[in-house]
């Protein structure tokens, strides 16, 4: 049998998703189309979150911290069979790509939603990966293919000479998990040992293991990754690619799908590299081949992410096909729909263009510090073409204790430049209030002349970032805007100078409004949302 229209009933009785907020609400949304029970897990702090009030079930798991709660595999499974959950989606994140976790989950007679836990040995340690590309003769970045030995202060010399080897600039790159956790740049051998101390202890805290290797940092590479899929009879097929370029450090700020420039033959090229390296673990559900692509075209191999990433929303938009339900249906022993096939076959040609944007409690202006505090106000966007996937809600109290990631707004269009007017627009639209988030950041993104012509590159942000003038620009609007609420008896307000007035949306929209105008209540609206100065 093969085929989504001759699927019938539904893949599991009762899901357990452990995770927490927008990912758990995403495969919960996806359970419930397909006639599912849920169970969701929280900690004490997630106790009243909105993915513990929209499933059918919950279980209290732990106190705060995520080694006391999300991270503790035992009560997961305890409460999966407390629960009676005939299968358990990790997410991503946390115990997603952890082969014991998966090993524990099935040894209780559970199914595993996502990679078998061979697989998750082999694929979701970055080394063994490394390892299994290069056997098979696929481009890797020059790099270590066993882990640093961080545990003995005497053999600091020994990395010494492998980064050497390798040569400068290199990353210090945690062998599990992802998302730029555990991961340092080192330029000058005197800062490696320092690199290599904090990669390995943030690797623990994230990870739960400490193991980091080395890599040679690759300037002005491209970040480029192929959505995968793989069946229990051996198939395995790719719907694509996105570009992850948009980084800040080595953390992903903005994804896009298909990734731009791009030729046909360059796109299926890459597309067969990623099924080739899951071919030698035989992938089974979804993962994630992710690979930089130089500024000379070529593409070298740099890790498989064996689970559901983040961005994965770009690729559904521009695929028209929902990864959740198609990880539902592959960890229940069917095969790939046929809506999966048509997707893998179509996907050096796409149609579509879509673009996801990380909207987090986090102060640009600031290095991107975490802004945890009182989500006061919550407006999300809609209209043609804008998906809102999001964890919270207006009066949520935002917690320093996780990730954080607020929501993802998605976009699709036509085309690349009508995706970032469709972003533009949408933005516009989000109101937040309360805390310190991304959007200003977002919009001086999205009219970036680098960004609009796609010059990307990993170090993009890193070179052109400047919050100076955004907030010198919000700090006029905010003066205007309560000069005229004093009146117009009022004293002027003492100002800098300003640019000429122009539209919001337009060249330099960052700049003054003027009092009375048609945008000026557009302004004032910008101004709540941004929270600048």
């Amino acid at each position: 049998m093969s085929g989504s229209d001759r699927r019938t009933g539904r893949p599991f009785e009762r899901v357990l998703i452990a995770n927490r907020g927008e990912i758990a609400i995403r495969v919960i949304r996806a359970c419930r189309e397909l006639g599912i029970e849920t169970v969701a897990v929280y900690s004490d702090p997630d106790a009243a979150s909105r993915h513990v009030r929209l499933a059918d079930h919950a279980v209290r798991i732990g106190p705060a911290p995520a080694t006391e709660s999300y991270l503790r595999a035992d009560r997961i499974v305890e409460a999966a069979l407390a629960t009676g959950a005939q299968a358990v989606h990790p997410g991503y994140g946390f115990l997603s790509e952890q082969a014991a976790f998966a090993t524990a989950v099935e040894a209780a007679g559970i199914a595993f939603i996502g990679p078998s836990p061979l697989t998750l040995g082999s694929l979701g340690d970055k080394l063994s990966a490394r390892r299994s590309a290069n056997a098979q003769g696929v481009p890797i970045v020059p790099g270590t293919f066993e882990p640093l030995p961080t545990d003995d202060a005497g053999r600091m010399d020994e990395i010494v000479r492998e980064a050497e080897r390798i040569g400068y600039p290199l990353l210090v790159k945690a062998s599990a998990g992802g998302g730029g956790r555990g991961m340092r740049r080192v330029d000058d051998p005197a800062d490696l040992p320092v690199a290599v101390a904090t990669a390995a202890r943030e690797a623990v805290q994230a990870f739960g293991d400490g193991s980091v290797y080395l890599e040679h940092y690759v300037e002005g590479g491209r970040h480029i990754e192929v959505q995968l899929l793989g069946e229990e009879g051996g198939r395995i097929v790719a719907l694509g690619e996105r570009d992850c370029s948009t980084q800040r450090r080595h953390q992903k700020l903005v994804e896009e799908a298909p990734a731009p420039g791009l030729t046909r033959d360059q796109r299926r090229r890459v597309h067969e590299l990623a099924v080739q390296v899951a071919r030698t673990v035989g992938l089974r559900n979804a993962a994630t081949a992710e690979f930089l692509f130089s500024r000379s075209g070529e593409f070298y191999f740099l890790e498989v992410n064996a689970r559901l990433q983040v961005e994965h929303g770009v690729t559904e938009l521009v695929a028209d096909l929902d990864l959740v339900h198609e990880q539902l249906w592959l960890a229940a022993g069917h095969p790939l729909s046929d809506r999966a096939l048509a997707a893998a076959a179509a996907a050096a040609d796409p149609v579509r263009h879509a673009f996801e944007l990380r909207i987090s409690a986090e102060d640009p202006s600031r290095s991107f510090a975490p802004m945890p505090g009182l989500l006061t106000r919550w407006r999300e966007p809609s209209g043609p073409g804008v998906r809102m996937d999001s964890g919270v809600e207006e009066g949520w109290r935002v917690s320093g204790d996780y990730d954080p990631l607020l929501a993802k707004l998605l976009v699709v269009a036509a085309d690349r430049p009508a995706a970032i007017a469709r972003a533009l627009r949408a933005l516009d639209e989000l109101e937040t209030g309360g805390v310190q988030t991304t959007i200003p950041f977002h919009r001086w993104l999205l009219t970036l002349p680098a960004f609009i012509d796609a010059d990307l590159r990993t170090d993009l942000i890193d070179r052109a970032w400047d919050p100076a003038p955004l907030r010198e620009a919000a700090a006029r609007r905010a003066a205007e805007i309560v000069a005229r609420a004093a009146g117009p008896d009022a004293a002027p307000a003492q100002l800098p100078a300003a640019p000429p007035a122009t539209r919001p949306g337009g060249e330099g929209s960052a700049g003054w409004v003027r009092p009375g105008s048609p945008d000026w209540a557009h302004a004032g609206r910008r101004e709540a949302t941004e929270r600048w100065p």
